[in-house]
């Protein structure tokens, strides 16, 4: 049935009072038809919907229902757990008949979601015992009602229609936890110029705050990663039948752990599907620039679980370069999927899954180390077994030699760059290798280093994967709200004598001046301590200096002020190898940590000691150098553990700086680490790599990660930007990576109250407050509103 109120006869900009919300409405109908979807006016109330779900159940399951089993079937799945709905709504399920024999049905086809049918209604009235609710359209999957739009004019933001959401949600027995609608995986909210969508949850995961941020929200965007906002073009990339289709039954995970509904960005699709396609046409080899803090975890998650169900692939490796990343990842995999992945505790382990036919082991998480060790002929475990006449690894994955392996990368840069990667290539000649990374080697920011005594054999991120999949780069995760912008200030030291020249980029100031900055500017960079922050130092010997002059500063500082509250200050770097497996495969990817431990190693390791030694004396713990690993995860902990307020954790538990050489300057993640001291030559990879650590968002008390940078690195820093923020960057693109300083700030607000104060002044009224209400006119208060 054809409607006839239509948007689409008025112009894209008419202004508010020309398009009413049912014109938005219809027209919006209008274009789901002409998409294919049926238009079914007539189911206007809960027992239209119900009847047509029954008869879309009957007919996809070919069976006929009585009512009495009908309203049992209605009882056993229409449930207040959304998480418990969504499960229900993409699995085969069992219901017991009236003559005791089981009938085994699913709500859709969850086969082939395109082979469904697709029907939208509107104005639907669901009236329940407290509730009277209207909605305005609704997209029927099979009957089940999968997906609400709520629709707004264009003079009222899309964000009034999600806290409407969030009210009817919260009523007492609302229709979304009494009827089907308790089905519903996506909303999506528009004033025609602007949609944004999000996925259905429970209670606490499902909370709208302007400031908070708490409730995922997402627009569209194309692969170019082009916002899509307008509800016509919405309508036309996202509503199609089977993308709407693919979006609920491939891009939402379930995360059982929470209980949650997570919704994949469309950049994490793009790159997911640009995998997929990938494989399916054996089309070689590629890398995902998606920047450091957008989800890379996820997104890879994703593309091994679909890759799980292709009977053409024999396995598919997750490859992290560290040990605590390999662990940070297989908790990751199964928050996303219990029991997803299981721990590779040696190499045996790894090889014995390696050869398991299990289809829970057809997704491997492990190092590049351990694969390395198994496939080198020389490698000590290889040498080990032949010296005892064992068959060595290399030897025993020989079947697996000629079958297509699928290997994906994590943060795909130095561990790549030698022995092991070439090892992989040769062993597995048909195996197609993808590679994540935030931050890609150019030409430009490439290194030709030595790695376990070899120089890598390639340069460049493209040279090692062919070529670049799908980008996001840390300018469109800034816009997009998914990362934080950067407050960089340049340390000089104050009263600094003009005829002294300033210290010159990358030289170090005295280590006192620095820690005195520190001590004085803490607790305004971090909010009073509700956020911590990492000081990254040149060397060991550096790391080791610092943690004795804070501890010596402190004391007298509290000796001359009672008052005073010292920082709680940790330090973490990795002690001498000395034939240790763990630490030698952790220092692979902490190349200054690993130089140092090669001078006077005994002095480093009894530094050490004295560091764990002082930090078990403030933490109550135990640790020692013998098991480093758990030092290192406890110190992570505590960063992570910041969360303000926190009376299970009080302050005193917690870590305010944690100085470092090399280590948590990559792959660490902690939204109250909004901080970084810089007391090192950063560059490139590097630089942005440890600027990122603290521009992970969390809500409005963090609106920015803080640098302060001790060593004059603009040059380094401009440089970096303009490499990292894509190939066809503008220099109003790479601006949006740095927060304006005070000055610019001032100087704008300056210019903005000038505006508005002459625009006040045509109109005969003075800039105050109380003469807002006195403008005439809509046209005086729209201008009122743009000056």
């Amino acid at each position: 049935m054809p409607i006839s109120k239509s948007t689409y006869d008025l112009p894209p900009d008419a202004p508010p009072k020309a398009v009413k919300e049912d014109q938005i409405e219809y027209g919006f109908i209008g274009k789901l038809q002409s998409l294919k979807y049926e238009y079914r006016p007539d189911i206007r109330d809960r027992a239209a919907l119900e009847r047509n779900f029954r008869e879309k159940f009957e007919t996809l399951n070919r069976v006929n229902l009585s009512d009495g089993e009908f309203t049992r079937l209605l009882d056993e799945i229409v449930t207040p757990d959304v998480y418990t709905a969504a499960r229900t709504l993409r699995e085969r399920n069992t219901f017991v008949r009236d003559d005791g024999t089981p009938l085994n049905y699913t709500l859709v086809n969850i086969k082939d979601w395109c082979k469904n049918s697709f029907e939208v209604v509107n104005q639907l009235r669901i009236n329940t015992d407290y509730s009277h609710h209207r909605y305005d359209v609704l997209i029927l999957i099979n009957g089940v009602p999968c997906v609400q739009i709520e629709l707004k004019t264009l003079g009222i933001s899309p964000k009034r229609a999600m806290e409407q959401i969030v009210e009817y949600k919260n009523d007492p027995g609302n229709g979304y936890s009494k009827t089907l609608l308790c089905f519903l995986q996506l909303f999506i909210v528009s004033n025609r110029t602007d949609t944004w969508y999000f996925a259905n949850n429970n209670a606490r995961h499902f909370a709208f705050n302007a400031d908070e941020r708490f409730l995922p929200i997402y627009q569209f965007a194309d692969e170019a990663n082009k916002k899509i906002t307008h509800l016509d073009h919405f309508a036309e990339t996202f509503l199609p039948k089977c993308t709407l289709g693919e979006a609920i039954s491939r891009y939402m995970v379930l995360v059982a752990s929470e209980q949650k509904l997570l919704m994949m960005r469309p950049y994490q699709v793009y790159a997911v599907k640009a995998i997929v396609d990938c494989i399916h046409q054996n089309g070689g080899n590629g890398y995902i620039w998606h920047t450091t803090g957008s989800g890379k975890t996820l997104t890879s998650f994703k593309a091994s679980t679909l890759l799980k169900d292709n009977p053409d692939i024999e396995k598919c490796l997750f490859v992290v370069d560290r040990k605590d990343l390999d662990r940070q990842t297989r908790e990751e995999f199964n928050r996303f999927q219990e029991g997803c992945v299981e721990e590779n505790t040696n190499t045996g382990a790894l090889v014995r899954r390696l050869l398991s036919s299990d289809y829970a082991d057809k997704v491997i998480v492990t190092t590049i180390q351990k694969l390395g060790l198994a496939l080198i002929e020389t490698s000590k475990r290889n040498k080990q077994r032949s010296k005892s006449g064992q068959a060595t690894y290399k030897e025993q994955l020989e079947p697996l030699s000629d079958k297509r392996i699928v290997f994906i990368f994590d943060e795909c840069h130095r561990s790549q760059f030698g022995d092991n990667h070439e090892a992989i290539k040769t062993f597995f000649p048909k195996a197609q290798l993808f590679g994540f990374t935030g931050t890609p080697i150019f030409e430009k920011n490439a290194t030709a280093k030595q790695f376990e005594g070899e120089e890598g054999q390639f340069k460049t991120t493209k040279d090692l994967f062919q070529k670049e999949l799908h980008a996001y780069t840390i300018t469109h995760a800034i816009e997009d709200t998914n990362v934080l912008r950067f407050h960089v200030d340049y340390y000089k030291p104050e009263g600094h004598n003009t005829k002294v020249p300033p210290p010159k980029p990358g030289e170090p100031l005295a280590k006192k001046a620095v820690i005195e900055a520190i001590l004085a500017k803490h607790d305004t960079a971090t909010a009073g301590r509700r956020f911590n922050a990492v000081l990254a130092t040149a060397s060991i010997n550096d790391a080791i200096e610092y943690h004795g002059l804070f501890d010596e500063l402190q004391k007298a500082k509290r000796a001359a002020d009672p008052d005073f509250q010292p920082l709680n200050i940790a330090c973490v770097f990795s002690p001498p190898a000395e034939g240790n497996a763990d630490v030698n495969q952790l220092q692979q990817d902490l190349p200054q940590e690993k130089a140092d431990n090669e001078v006077e190693p005994d002095k480093k390791k009894d530094a050490l000691k004295a560091i764990l030694a002082h930090y078990n004396a403030r933490y109550g713990s135990n640790h020692s150098i013998g098991e480093f690993d758990l030092y290192y995860q406890d110190v992570q902990k505590r960063i992570k553990d910041q969360q303000w307020p926190n009376a299970d954790f009080p302050a005193a538990k917690k870590i305010d700086i944690a100085i470092v050489v090399d280590m948590l300057l990559t792959g660490f993640d902690s939204k109250y680490l909004n901080t970084l001291y810089v007391d090192k030559n950063l560059k490139y990879h590097g630089l942005i790599q440890a600027f990122s650590r603290t521009n992970r968002v969390l809500n409005g008390s963090k609106p920015y990660g803080n640098i302060l940078d001790f060593r004059q690195q603009q040059d380094s820093v401009d440089a970096a930007i303009a490499l990292f923020s894509g190939e066809n960057a503008t220099e109003e693109e790479r601006k949006i990576w740095l927060v304006d300083k005070a000055p610019v700030v001032i100087e704008k607000l300056d210019a903005a109250v000038q505006k508005l104060a002459d625009f006040m002044q045509t109109q005969g009224l003075p800039c105050a407050p109380e003469a807002v209400p006195q403008l005439k006119g809509d046209d005086a208060r729209a201008a009122f509103i743009k000056a």
